[in-house]
């Protein structure tokens, strides 16, 4: 079986990338292990973040160092056995979230999320997916009036410098907006461009379906059996179809790349930064009408279509080390007390990986050493709001064209000797 590209991976990234190639004529099938975005596409909090100009970046003020090092946070929780692989990655990931890097590194990446919402609404559009989506934002909400005229000057240097827009919300405002919330808040900040979806799940599958209308195919396979075959100058991948042999594969494989990656001799400095969540009821007919985040306890609420989803921080650990749900236990607790959560609606918690590299930027481009061999991986927390201007980048440079968005910054040889 052969076909012009095999995109490794059907995660929000991969599916973009296939949609576009497939746009541009090329035949194409998407190979991964599970079904279309069950991975880390499959739990976030389900937001196309335009705002996010700022990739999230490592505390460098003392309080938070000390209040994160005593390991008891819901915003961010460690495995002790952990650390001494992550230590590397973590140096590196302090020294480029430092104030003056940090804010290079946010002209950098506003290309892409400025592209975010329009290159989302082409494939909501052609998905016909528009019943997933909300237009309308999402809230932070404070509980101390520091905290709020904190995060208010903030978002002031943000509108001015990016161009994204914010409302200021009163107290009283909030309880006309969210009249379920059950605790005093001293004011809240609506980032307003940001898009919310539903159920980033079913959205993922709409994109597969316009995808596999455009003549692609998703298969089953493992991404480890990719291999280069010298003598045809192309690349194989086992199926149970049998071998699938094209002339270039894309490697959007999210937290899982190093598979690929580094039997072909590249070592990306690729962690991960793991996160739960989990769906509730409410009790007596209580509505969350917006996606909230409480933002001095760092959880996230989001009302979707299967109920409310608790979403939590951030949990540095091996990718594969077994669950530990320490952080959503207690944003739960907190949470319950937030707004009236009724009972738990999924089995147990969900698990997701968010790739991520030590300077926030996603790793997209041509492989340097190998022909037909290109990268889309590494967007950490904006895997979800970045996929469709990555696919369509990606694509455009597949195939000779200009593309939306200048790719040096996210070029893989930044981090290769």
């Amino acid at each position: 079986m052969k076909t012009d590209v095999v995109v490794l991976g059907a995660g929000i990234v991969g599916i973009s990338s296939a949609i576009h190639l497939a746009r541009r004529g090329k035949s194409v099938v998407l190979v991964d292990r599970r079904g279309p975005g069950e991975e880390t596409s499959y739990g976030n909090a389900g937001l196309i973040q335009r705002e996010g100009v700022f990739p999230y970046g490592f505390p460098h003020d003392f309080g938070a160092l000390f209040r994160y090092a005593l390991n008891n946070t819901i915003d961010a929780s460690y495995h002790f056995r952990a650390l001494p692989s992550l230590v590397p990655f973590l140096a590196r990931y302090w020294w480029h979230s430092g104030f003056t890097q940090h804010q290079r590194i946010a002209h950098l990446y506003a290309p892409l999320i400025e592209n975010s919402i329009a290159e989302h609404s082409d494939l909501i559009d052609a998905s016909g997916a528009s019943d997933l989506i909300r237009k309308d934002g999402w809230m932070k909400v404070f509980r101390t009036e520091k905290e709020r005229d904190a995060a208010y000057k903030d978002a002031e240097k943000l509108s001015a410098g990016f161009g994204v827009n914010h409302q200021k919300l009163s107290t009283s405002e909030l309880k006309t907006i969210e009249p379920s919330i059950q605790v005093e808040l001293a004011g809240g900040l609506r980032w307003i461009d940001p898009w919310s979806i539903r159920d980033p799940h079913s959205l993922n599958k709409a994109y597969l379906g316009y995808f596999q209308s455009l003549g692609g195919r998703l298969v089953s396979g493992d991404a480890a059996t990719l291999e280069h075959i010298l003598e045809g100058a192309g690349w194989r991948v086992a199926t149970p179809e049998g071998p699938l042999e094209t002339r270039e594969v894309v490697v959007a494989l999210g937290p899982w790349a190093d598979t690929v990656t580094r039997k072909l001799g590249y070592h990306f400095p690729l962690a991960v930064k793991r996160g739960y969540h989990m769906h509730y009821g409410t009790k007596d007919g209580a509505q969350l009408n917006n996606w909230v985040l409480d933002a001095e306890m760092g959880y996230f609420l989001a009302p979707m279509l299967r109920g409310i989803r608790l979403t939590t921080g951030a949990e540095f650990a091996l990718r594969d080390a077994p669950k530990t749900p320490v952080q959503l236990t207690r944003a739960e607790r907190v949470a319950r007390e937030f707004f009236p959560l009724a009972e738990r609606r999924d089995e147990e918690p969900w698990l997701g990986a968010r790739p991520c590299t030590p300077d926030m930027m996603p790793i997209i481009g041509k492989a340097p050493r190998h022909e037909g061999l290109w990268f889309a991986f590494g967007h950490a927390h904006h895997g979800m709001t970045l996929g469709p201007v990555t696919g369509r980048a990606l694509a455009e440079a597949m195939t000779g064209e200009k593309t939306v968005i200048d790719l040096a910054p996210y070029r893989p040889e930044r981090f290769l000797a």
